[in-house]
């Protein structure tokens, strides 16, 4: 019964409620249960519990669920060994928790502990018991009738099976990057979103105004038509395995890789798999190209109102073995290459050309450009660059600080956009669209071409960099006998979607 409907029956006078204790109505500065909503984070790796750090200080949102299949253990990859460690002793308010671990924290529990001792601060009391934990999200959703939302931060092969369960059962959702790592999953969760019209945010999403004053500059004519568009980055930074491995470990205590592989066809538990080193694995990834491209390429997509490709090539790099005295290329369909470039051809629409996107990870970057010369500089290492007609726009891989090239030709625009501010991916928008708002700049229904886009990209690195055309009306790849078996997976036994 909710407290209102409470008082009204029971006939309490309104100065009745000073007995009410403060956390129930919400201490001063704080948003009282009753208007919060409650949330529950679906993977609690080192990205879980590092997006938990801001998500545990928003004043509507109340985390009362973690779920994780692993426990509590310290064998996790990071960028870092002290960096996840001591962001989460920071903001729980205790400087030496798990000081002197020899590894670096992830798990349930750990999730868990963060909740309710950062609660415990916040109300001003020794212990706060508020945070269910789960191994199983379908446990989870069945054992949480009153959940409001979740936050997937699990491996990419489990984004569209969850978040299709949970949209089924009315929770909002946000997932991370990719929405799903095959064609035919992003297109079921964007229709599952679509039919049951619950609030959705896709987590990388953003309005960049650095790529809109671009945009609107090239379109008042000042460089003619936009052609291509190159954008590179210094990922991937984890192993991408050439080979699958042969050994097979125990699995960790307190582990369950079952419910790990989820919808993956069983496979013998092995480390190179799982926690940062699963994106580049065909089964469980997406890449560099969807680890980093959503980032940069949202905004753009949005702003030039792309499609999805109509065709996609792309160039891996390969690596060689010796056998017997003799080298031979490893044939590699089951793990992204060290390196590649991939490029996505768009149809013209509306008063846009046909255009280019040029992706390029591990190291590549385009060609100098003559105007880079021109000016005795080169390409950082991150970055991306708009050709147009009539000269380039150079800038950083976010499209942040846009220049145009040679500098010579650069005083016009810098005047046009000197009161650009930068870009920032953090906001709480989500919260307000998931309490009844508008839908953010991540709705998912939003998110279809991209999502296209970079998974037919990987097919086409799987097979070895065939350029593919893309049938999107009927969801098909017109040219390549076979290669409509990538645009899903083989499912286990029981998680069919």
């Amino acid at each position: 019964m909710q407290r209102r409907s409470f008082l009204k029956c029971a006939g309490v006078s309104a100065t009745a409620l000073t007995i009410v204790p403060s956390h129930v109505l919400g201490a001063a500065g704080q948003t009282p249960p009753s208007g919060k909503l409650t949330l529950a984070l679906i993977g609690c790796g080192t990205q879980g519990l590092r997006e938990m750090i801001d998500l545990l200080p928003l004043p509507n949102v109340q985390v009362v669920a973690v779920c994780d299949p692993n426990t509590d253990s310290d064998n996790y990859v990071d960028w870092s060994r002290d960096g996840l460690r001591s962001g989460i002793a920071a903001a729980i308010g205790k400087t030496d928790w798990r000081a002197g671990t020899r590894g670096i924290p992830g798990g349930r529990v750990v999730a868990k502990e963060m909740v309710e001792t950062y609660y415990a601060n916040r109300r001003g009391s020794e212990k706060y018991q508020g945070c269910t934990v789960y191994a199983d999200f379908r446990e989870l959703l069945a054992k949480e009738p009153g959940l409001d939302a979740v936050k997937i931060m699990t491996p990419d092969h489990l984004h569209a099976t969850i978040a299709i369960a949970a949209m089924k059962q009315g929770k909002a959702v946000m997932v991370h990057k990719p929405l799903a790592n095959r064609v035919r999953e992003a297109r079921l969760v964007i229709e599952t979103a679509r039919q049951t019209k619950v609030p959705t945010h896709f987590l990388p999403a953003s309005a960049n105004e650095n790529i809109h004053a671009v945009a609107e500059w090239i379109r008042a004519g000042h460089l003619g038509a936009l052609r291509e568009i190159h954008n590179w980055s210094n990922r991937p930074v984890w192993p991408q395995y050439p080979v699958i491995p042969r050994d097979t470990p125990p699995v960790p205590e307190g582990f369950d890789w079952d419910l790990w592989l989820g919808p993956a066809p069983f496979r013998p538990y092995h480390p190179h798999y799982t926690n940062a080193v699963f994106r580049g694995w065909y089964e469980f990834g997406a890449g560099a190209v969807a680890d980093m491209g959503h980032y940069s390429l949202w905004p753009v997509f949005a702003e030039w109102g792309l499609d999805a490709p109509v065709w996609v090539e792309s160039t891996p790099s390969h690596l060689c073995a010796i056998h017997d005295h003799v080298s031979t290329k490893i044939h590699n369909d089951y793990a992204f290459p060290a390196a590649c470039t991939i490029r996505f051809r768009f149809a013209a629409k509306g008063d846009r050309p046909a255009l280019d996107l040029f992706w390029y990870d591990g190291g590549i970057r385009p060609p100098t450009p003559d105007e880079l010369v021109a000016d005795g500089r080169e390409l950082p290492a991150e970055g991306m660059m708009l050709v147009c007609e009539q000269g380039r726009i150079l800038a950083g891989f976010l499209g942040e600080s846009p220049a145009v090239i040679p500098q010579s030709k650069n005083r016009e625009f810098q005047e046009a956009t000197r009161n650009l501010k930068p870009s920032t991916r953090k906001s709480s928008a989500w919260v307000r669209a998931f309490q009844g708002g508008e839908p953010t700049v991540g709705n998912f229904l939003l998110a279809g071409p991209i999502s296209e886009a970079f998974n037919l990209g990987a097919i086409s690195l799987r097979l070895g960099g065939k350029r593919l055309l893309w049938d999107a009306a009927n969801m098909k790849i017109a040219n390549v006998p076979g290669a409509d078996r990538y645009l899903t997976r083989e499912y286990r036994k029981g998680w069919e979607l």
